[in-house]
């Protein structure tokens, strides 16, 4: 079953016993954008890091997903290995099918294809642009989940966030509740996709309320270590130009307000590692975001070790 979060939860979530007071990973979301994510989790991972608890959107919620199952059978080894297969299944097409291939087709970033789609969102619906609610990645997602891991005693505390149309309030989903629409519903983009219903009421992508939420990770005691992963950049290097950029850059701000001033409310205790994507994204446009084709994802993989590998590198040498 699922839980709406309640004015008063939104700020506590219900305690648990589960992983409290470890390392906790706060995932953002943002398309294809999450293989940078990945490409941190990866060189984490590789470190032998132990995670006990996880804040996720969208993509970000997706890898989230697939990390907490891994670590529950196999520890960081078994986590980074069902990572990489999820996100190179993406990048080889494995699932998407006609939507997908419209939606992430490899010259996306030309100009003349993502203008016609720009010009398509605006003036049609999702559920006139694709009336059956096919959405590409359902069928790789009923591939690779397993909620009965996330189930399992030695699961990290998973929580996926999403945004109620209605009343517009953020929901989190935990351990207990998430499925493959749970994630669907956290990676619903608005403007493509038909919302996603779940328990009868209608869910749209989880950074529309907090990319992502930091309040779960909280309670019952604070971790002894935040690690924030970005999928938007902070800084963008050009001004936007179209309609769809001015709005981007509108989602991306409101994102980095929001978790900005979560962060400012953490505990002293907490030690907060952020790894910024303004290298890596800053200078993208936000096509790339629908760009899954396996050179892009790679790309952002390597720039998300290399992001960690040069936090190390400047701490070493402090």
């Amino acid at each position: 079953m699922f839980r709406r979060m309640t004015e008063s939860e939104s700020k506590v979530p219900r305690a648990t016993t589960r992983g409290a007071g470890g390392v906790a990973l706060a995932l953002q979301g943002g398309g294809a954008h999450g293989a940078f994510v990945w490409g941190v989790l990866d060189r984490l991972l590789e470190g032998g890091l132990e995670v006990e608890a996880i804040s996720g959107v969208s993509s970000g919620a997706i890898s989230g997903a697939i990390l907490a199952q891994g670590m529950a059978s196999g520890g960081p080894a078994r986590a980074r290995a069902e990572l990489r297969l999820f996100w190179e299944r993406l990048g080889s097409g494995a699932g998407p099918g006609p939507l997908g291939a419209w939606l992430w087709a490899a010259d996306m970033l030309g100009a003349f294809a993502w203008q016609g789609m720009e010009t398509m969102l605006r003036h049609f619906a999702p559920a006139q642009i694709n009336p059956m609610g096919h959405n590409p990645l359902r069928p790789l997602l009923a591939a690779t989940l397993d909620p009965t891991r996330l189930k399992a005693r030695g699961a990290p505390r998973l929580f996926v966030a999403a945004t109620d149309v209605l009343s517009g309030e953020p929901v989190v989903f935990g351990n207990d509740e998430v499925t493959v629409d749970v994630l669907l519903a956290s990676a619903c983009v608005p403007l493509i996709f038909t919302a996603v219903e779940i328990g009868g009421r209608a869910y749209w992508d989880g950074g529309c309320a907090g990319n992502p939420p930091l309040a779960p990770l909280v309670a019952p005691r604070p971790p002894r270590e935040l690690v924030v992963i970005r999928a938007h950049p902070v800084r963008r290097r050009t001004l936007p130009q179209s309609q769809a950029e001015i709005i981007n850059r509108l989602n991306e701000i409101a994102c980095h307000n929001v978790l900005q001033a979560e962060l400012a409310l953490m505990p002293p205790q907490c030690r907060v590692r952020i790894f910024d994507a303004d290298d890596a994204l800053g200078h993208l446009p936000l096509s790339s975001k629908f760009r899954a084709d396996r050179s892009v994802l790679r790309a952002l993989f390597a720039a998300g070790r290399a992001a960690v590998e040069a936090q190390e590198a400047a701490q070493a040498a402090a």
